[in-house]
């Protein structure tokens, strides 16, 4: 064996998946040995002639790294003394909080019941170095979850309470995001959208969300765009009808709903960023049968975050994502809103008002600029309910060439 390869198993929390080998030096799968168990393989991985899709599989273990674009990440592999973030997914065996996949040492067999990061605790040492902190010794432990997050945003995972907790900072001159974030979470709440919940934190006098991990040591986070590498798209069908296929063999309760509440709420926040890795749906990772859309998440790349004050308006054109170009024409997909209560969205203005009250980022004017232009987007949802305009029967097996392109291309990893 030569001396710059390693040898694996794949492993799905106590099950071995299949033997593989990593190339020291890339940082990828240089070979797929085999099959153990076919049913454990990462969503949307297939195997072709019985043996692994190799390509998928890498971009599938990519795709579990930090990525190049993480805010500060350049100083931090630098104190990390490492080149790529690749390297520091081998460091922690590829563990993560959002799923039960990980790689077991061929030589030094281990179980995932005593390196998993659900169950032990984990080193602040990645974490604070990603935010510019700093380790805590001379000694950097690199067994960390932080290893294996995404998204280019500052963020770093931390036991608080006994809880696992993912903290996230902001971007920009009004580090809007983390306001964002607890003010999409207030109005889920008043909608009952199933949601996680994100609080605010000042440190430093910087203000950071908070959300306890919704992923269990008994569930798989399975994002859209792997569930769409499940089935073949045919050329025919728009992106939303074939998610909605794919959940449907996959016999995933609740889907089209719960895409009506996402679609809500994206319209409310003027959201820009829901890309296919930023909803998805829930797994056992023991019985493998999908339980549920995940709950909505990640909502900060919203309300003109990057937007200078002079162009936060309700009816500014954002671009919009995953199933339209506009929100506009993404709205009219929802297929219900009988069970959104009106009423619940009066006075959510004055909420997000008192939520940024104490902001030293975002002043007065911006402020006032914010509240007007959500309550008008409450109000522009409003006539779209009443007109009763839906592209929902004509549109939901139809696709386009701007879907099919976006469809085609790489998929966006810079997970906010």
């Amino acid at each position: 064996m030569a001396n710059n390869i390693k040898k694996y198993t794949l492993m799905h929390k106590n099950i071995p998946v299949a033997d593989l080998e990593l190339d020291e030096a890339s940082c990828a799968i240089s070979a797929v040995g085999p099959v153990y168990e076919k049913l454990h393989l990462p969503t949307g991985i297939p195997i072709k002639k019985g043996d692994i899709d190799r390509g998928a599989l890498n971009e599938w273990w990519r795709g579990r790294a930090i990525p190049a674009s993480r805010s500060g990440i350049r100083n931090a592999l630098v104190e990390l003394n490492l080149s790529t973030t690749q390297k520091l997914l081998e460091k922690c065996l590829g563990l993560s909080l959002s799923d039960q996949y990980w790689i077991c040492p061929a030589d030094t067999p281990i179980a995932w019941s005593q390196v998993n990061f659900f169950d032990h605790s984990f080193s602040d040492d990645v974490g604070n170095i990603l935010f510019g902190q700093g380790s805590s010794g001379a000694s950097i432990s690199l067994m960390s979850p932080d290893n294996t997050s995404d998204g280019w945003l500052k963020k770093k995972w931390k036991i608080i309470d006994g809880k696992r907790c993912l903290i996230k900072g902001g971007s920009g001159a009004t580090w809007q995001e983390p306001y964002n974030e607890v003010i999409a979470s207030r109005l889920m709440d008043r909608l009952n959208i199933p949601h996680v919940n994100y609080s605010l934190i000042l440190e430093d006098g910087y203000p950071y969300s908070v959300c306890e991990d919704f992923i269990t040591p008994w569930t798989d986070l399975v994002s859209a765009w792997y569930v769409m590498q499940t089935k073949r798209k045919p050329n025919h069908v728009s992106i939303y009808q074939h998610y909605l296929n794919c959940t449907d063999s996959l016999k995933v309760p609740g889907i089209r709903e719960a895409l009506d509440r996402m679609m809500v709420l994206d319209y409310l926040i003027v959201n820009e960023d829901r890309h296919q890795n930023n909803f998805g749906v829930i797994r056992n990772a023991e019985t493998l049968i999908y339980t549920s859309a995940a709950p909505l998440f990640d909502n900060g790349t919203s309300l003109w975050f990057d937007k200078p004050t002079a162009m936060i308006n309700a009816d500014t054109k954002i671009n919009c994502k995953p199933f339209k170009n506009s929100h506009e024409e993404q709205i009219k997909l929802v297929s219900s809103f009988d069970w959104l209560d009106r009423n619940a969205l009066h006075g959510i203005e004055e909420e997000l008002r008192e939520l940024l009250r104490d902001s030293i980022f975002i002043d007065r004017a911006r402020c006032d600029a914010l509240c007007l232009a959500l309550k008008n987007r409450v109000a522009m949802l409003n006539k779209v309910i009443d007109s009763g305009h839906t592209l929902y029967e004509k549109d939901n097996c139809r696709s386009d060439v701007k879907e099919n392109v976006a469809y085609s291309g790489r998929q966006d990893k810079k997970l906010r």
